[in-house]
């Protein structure tokens, strides 16, 4: 695999707001790291760490194992510590019990469903030694059963496993931290891998006990998002008669009381049509019914599709979509508050998504971070793209954007139906919402109504990741604790799966000033009209981060040839950004460029505003943290 490019934004951020604050505050920094001017040193607690008010005085608290803490001062072999680079340390601890952490990368799991548990070892020779073991697949699954049973640091430097359960690093936090990373060529592909070492800590001491799961509580959610444009009339009339067979099945069984139903229905900007009537509309909200007769009306009523034409043959997809995502009552608080466990947005549709520059578009986000959010809660967005003859020009763009909308667990839930064959669409509907249930069944340890062959490798699949999601949250399963080891980003024994995602440990604060500064340069680059407008796009980058960071001689490189280089600091990263790493000939020279490059900041500066105001994103590291501090493991594929 290529590594995509990240900033290392941190470092930037650190530096903006230090500089915003007032004089008293700035008396106590952190130490700087090595020869650098803007990375603060930071070290991680070891196991019985303790605090003192002075070097070799007594013991006042005990640390949690892998606490961060920022380094203010060094002292005979003690450190003057604190949990935040703004305020004052709080005592001392002795270096001997810290790790030194150089940057705020960590890792994060993702849903194991379709791969092995990966292993964590000793050091990275170890790990080395299994990926290039003949067998590999054979002593894997030898090594994650004895890790499983408690069986670790034998002969071979296992240190511990992946849990079983899936564990969501939005709805649940954990410090997963990368203390060191090498590049690496896996063995059976010859695809590009980051080797990781790791430390792992749950912010919870103890994970409650649960003595037994009661199965009978799981359930799924159905979110049909419909295109109800003129050419849509004979699919909803169809998507009625898949969901009103589905319906007929399961009602009166228990199964019929654990799947529930909700329906959006899209069209365009109304501004522009005001006969369309309405951009979207919930037509029936996602509840818990012993009758799902309201759904089915509601499709009925779908079925009465726009009498006039829509502005240009995309439609608003997205804008749908994002109301599935933010505006469905996932979590039930308007019913009994427990929340829907497995969570599918079936979007059904015979024209692409307007693009976030389309000025008849309602949102300026973009599909990936769209998905990532989407994720990020445990939705799965599939997509039944219908692919009429009428839209023979649109199908490359709509299916391409349509792929990466509907990403889950490395899995691809688009499905396209060739020629909008009804036989075919009624066929794959049915299929979908029948394994969908089917997700229930399993387990319920019932029998399923597909066979596995018929539901297909990714939907049994995905119905794996919905159980281990919902294990994991049922059991509040954790990370491995308090343990170092060495893993690879992707699947040891499937190279092609994603097993560890890094992301980047950013502060609410740090975010915030992150979503001004792209909103600035959002700004230069709309008002460079030409390659000269261009050329001073450079110098307006350059005089902004001038005015913005506490020392701007120290932060910038003069001589650089692009804004990457500029910026001591970003060698020390596996990740560059596309915006740094532009040079500035190439940005001058292409408007293509420059037009994608301003889109991208555009896109991902809305989503940065949604999580700002969402407080299910952000997490206290420390008792009494501000709320500036607070902290969320970004994505680095919503990085600039």
């Amino acid at each position: 695999m290529t590594f995509r490019p990240v900033p290392c934004i941190l470092a930037i951020l650190t530096a903006l707001m230090l500089h915003a604050l007032p004089a008293e505050a700035q008396e106590r920094r952190p130490l700087k790291l090595g020869d650098l001017e803007t990375i603060y040193e930071r070290v991680l607690t070891r196991a019985g760490t303790t605090r003192h008010a002075l070097p070799g005085g007594p013991a006042e608290e005990a640390y949690a194992a892998f606490q961060p803490l920022y380094v203010f001062a060094r002292e005979n072999g003690w450190l003057e510590v604190g949990p935040s680079p703004t305020q004052p340390p709080e005592g001392w601890v002795q270096e001997a019990g810290t790790v030194l952490w150089e940057q705020n990368i960590v890792g994060a799991f993702t849903n194991s469903a379709g791969r092995s548990r990966q292993l964590l070892f000793d050091e990275q020779e170890s790990l080395l030694w299994l990926m290039n073991h003949e067998t590999l697949v054979d002593v894997q699954e030898r090594l994650v059963a004895e890790a499983s049973a408690g069986i670790v640091g034998g002969q071979r430097g296992v240190v511990s496993v992946e849990p079983a359960e899936f564990v969501n690093i939005r709805e649940n936090l954990y410090i997963m931290p990368i203390l060191a990373y090498t590049e690496a060529l896996h063995p059976l592909t010859y695809e590009d891998i980051l080797l990781m070492q790791l430390a792992s800590l749950p912010l919870r001491e103890e994970a409650p006990k649960v003595q037994e799961i009661d199965t009978g509580t799981f359930d799924v959610g159905i979110v049909f998002v419909l295109d109800t444009t003129q050419s849509m009339e004979n699919y909803i009339a169809l998507t009625q008669r898949v969901l009103q067979n589905t319906v007929r099945q399961i009602a009166g069984t228990e199964i019929g009381d654990m799947v529930n139903f909700g329906v959006i229905g899209f069209r365009d900007n109304i501004g522009a049509v005001p006969e369309l009537e309405y951009r979207t509309r919930t037509l029936v909200g996602l509840e818990r019914r012993s009758d799902e007769a309201p759904v089915v009306a509601a499709l009925g009523e779908a079925v009465n599709v726009a009498e006039a034409n829509s502005p240009g043959f995309n439609e608003d997809s997205l804008a749908a979509v994002e109301d599935a995502i933010d505006t469905i009552d996932w979590d039930q608080l308007q019913g009994d508050g427990d929340p829907i466990d497995a969570r599918y947005v079936i979007l059904v549709t015979d024209a692409g998504p307007k693009d976030p520059r389309d000025p008849n578009a309602r949102s300026q986000i973009g599909t990936v971070e769209l998905q990532k959010d989407a994720e990020g809660k445990n939705i799965v967005v599939m997509t039944l793209h219908l692919k009429t003859d009428a839209g023979a020009g649109n199908h490359a763009y709509a299916a391409g954007k349509y792929r990466e909308l509907s990403r889950f667990a490395g899995r691809d839930f688009y499905f396209p139906i060739e020629r909008g064959s009804e036989s075919a669409f009624e066929g794959v509907a049915t299929r979908l919402v029948t394994a969908l249930t089917d997700h229930v069944r399993v387990i319920r340890g019932e029998e399923t109504i597909l066979t596995e062959d018929e539901a297909g490798e990714d939907l049994v699949a995905l119905g794996r990741a919905m159980q281990l999601a919902w294990l994991g949250s049922e059991k509040g399963t954790q990370a491995p604790d308090l343990i170092k080891g060495w893993a690879a980003n992707t699947a040891v024994e499937a190279p092609e799966r994603l097993a560890i995602e890094p992301r980047l440990l950013v502060t609410k604060n740090e975010m915030a000033t992150l979503a001004e500064l792209l909103e600035k340069l959002v700004l230069f680059g709309e008002s460079a009209q030409n390659s000269e407008d261009a050329l001073s796009f450079f110098g307006q980058v350059k005089g902004l981060i001038a005015q913005m960071a506490q020392n701007p001689d120290n932060v910038l490189v003069s001589d650089g040839d692009t804004l990457a280089d500029a910026f001591e600091f970003l060698e020390r990263l596996p990740y560059k950004s596309q915006i740094l790493d532009m040079s500035e000939q190439r940005w001058a020279e292409s408007a293509m460029f420059r037009r994608s490059a301003i889109d991208g900041m555009r896109q991902k500066l809305t989503q940065y505003r949604k999580w700002l105001f969402d407080s299910s994103v952000w997490t206290a590291l420390y008792d009494g943290a501000p709320d500036g501090e607070h902290v969320f493991a970004m994505p680095f594929d919503v990085l600039p």
